[in-house]
Protein backbone atom coordinates (compact mmCIF):
# COMPACT_ATOMS: atom_id res chain seq x y z
CA UNK A 1 0.00 0.00 0.00
CA UNK A 2 0.90 3.76 -1.23
CA UNK A 3 -0.19 6.08 0.88
CA UNK A 4 -0.03 10.30 0.72
CA UNK A 5 -2.28 12.16 3.36
CA UNK A 6 -5.22 11.98 0.41
CA UNK A 7 -4.02 9.18 -1.81
CA UNK A 8 -3.87 5.48 -1.17
CA UNK A 9 -2.92 2.93 -3.45
CA UNK A 10 -3.44 -0.37 -3.11
CA UNK A 11 -3.83 -3.83 -4.39
CA UNK A 12 -7.37 -5.43 -5.76
CA UNK A 13 -9.79 -5.45 -2.90
CA UNK A 14 -10.12 -9.30 -3.19
CA UNK A 15 -13.07 -12.17 -1.31
CA UNK A 16 -12.79 -15.84 -1.81
CA UNK A 17 -9.44 -17.70 -1.87
CA UNK A 18 -7.77 -14.16 -3.00
CA UNK A 19 -8.04 -12.25 0.41
CA UNK A 20 -5.64 -14.33 1.94
CA UNK A 21 -3.02 -13.09 -0.33
CA UNK A 22 -4.44 -9.46 -1.55
CA UNK A 23 -6.84 -6.76 0.77
CA UNK A 24 -9.35 -8.18 1.93
CA UNK A 25 -12.50 -6.49 0.48
CA UNK A 26 -14.35 -6.39 4.08
CA UNK A 27 -11.48 -4.56 5.53
CA UNK A 28 -10.60 -2.16 3.07
CA UNK A 29 -14.09 -1.14 3.66
CA UNK A 30 -13.91 -1.19 7.03
CA UNK A 31 -10.36 0.96 7.37
CA UNK A 32 -12.00 3.66 5.05
CA UNK A 33 -15.01 3.83 6.95
CA UNK A 34 -13.27 4.40 10.04
CA UNK A 35 -10.15 6.16 8.91
CA UNK A 36 -12.42 8.40 6.16
CA UNK A 37 -15.91 8.27 7.11
CA UNK A 38 -18.04 9.79 4.14
CA UNK A 39 -14.90 10.71 2.25
CA UNK A 40 -13.34 8.43 0.12
CA UNK A 41 -14.04 7.35 -3.80
CA UNK A 42 -12.41 4.22 -4.68
CA UNK A 43 -11.30 3.69 -8.32
CA UNK A 44 -11.01 0.33 -10.07
CA UNK A 45 -8.61 0.57 -12.41
CA UNK A 46 -9.08 -3.34 -13.65
CA UNK A 47 -10.62 -3.94 -16.78
CA UNK A 48 -9.93 -8.01 -15.71
CA UNK A 49 -12.33 -8.06 -12.74
CA UNK A 50 -14.79 -6.01 -10.67
CA UNK A 51 -16.71 -6.44 -7.53
CA UNK A 52 -20.04 -4.73 -5.61
CA UNK A 53 -19.86 -1.04 -5.11
CA UNK A 54 -22.00 -1.40 -2.04
CA UNK A 55 -18.91 -2.44 0.42
CA UNK A 56 -17.85 1.51 -0.24
CA UNK A 57 -21.19 2.75 0.06
CA UNK A 58 -21.66 2.95 -3.90
CA UNK A 59 -18.66 5.62 -4.04
CA UNK A 60 -16.70 3.55 -6.82
CA UNK A 61 -15.85 4.46 -10.15
CA UNK A 62 -14.59 2.02 -12.84
CA UNK A 63 -11.86 3.01 -15.41
CA UNK A 64 -11.14 -0.11 -17.74
CA UNK A 65 -7.25 -0.04 -18.25
CA UNK A 66 -5.76 -3.57 -19.25
CA UNK A 67 -2.75 -5.11 -17.60
CA UNK A 68 0.71 -4.05 -19.17
CA UNK A 69 -1.17 -1.85 -21.10
CA UNK A 70 -0.99 2.21 -21.07
CA UNK A 71 -4.27 3.67 -20.55
CA UNK A 72 -5.94 5.66 -23.41
CA UNK A 73 -6.03 9.62 -23.31
CA UNK A 74 -9.42 9.73 -22.97
CA UNK A 75 -9.78 7.35 -19.98
CA UNK A 76 -7.10 9.27 -18.76
CA UNK A 77 -8.45 13.00 -18.51
CA UNK A 78 -11.82 11.23 -17.68
CA UNK A 79 -9.88 9.97 -14.60
CA UNK A 80 -8.16 12.88 -13.88
CA UNK A 81 -11.30 14.64 -13.63
CA UNK A 82 -12.98 13.22 -11.82
CA UNK A 83 -10.45 12.98 -9.60
CA UNK A 84 -9.96 16.66 -9.66
CA UNK A 85 -13.93 17.01 -9.07
CA UNK A 86 -14.01 14.99 -6.08
CA UNK A 87 -10.91 16.35 -4.03
CA UNK A 88 -12.29 19.80 -4.68
CA UNK A 89 -15.51 19.12 -2.98
CA UNK A 90 -14.02 18.71 0.60
CA UNK A 91 -10.81 19.06 2.06
CA UNK A 92 -11.27 15.96 3.98
CA UNK A 93 -11.95 13.78 0.67
CA UNK A 94 -9.53 11.55 -0.23
CA UNK A 95 -9.06 8.74 -2.72
CA UNK A 96 -8.26 5.13 -3.00
CA UNK A 97 -6.81 3.74 -6.53
CA UNK A 98 -6.30 0.24 -7.35
CA UNK A 99 -5.70 -2.00 -10.10
CA UNK A 100 -4.76 -5.74 -9.56
CA UNK A 101 -1.75 -5.90 -7.78
CA UNK A 102 -1.29 -2.50 -6.83
CA UNK A 103 1.92 -0.88 -9.09
CA UNK A 104 1.22 -1.57 -12.35
CA UNK A 105 -1.65 0.96 -13.65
Amino acid sequence: VFSTDRIIAMSFPSSGKQSFYRNPIKEVARFLDTKHPGHYKVYNLCSEKGYDPKYFHYRVERIFIDDHNVPALQDMLKFTASVREWMSQDEKNIIAIHCKGGKGR
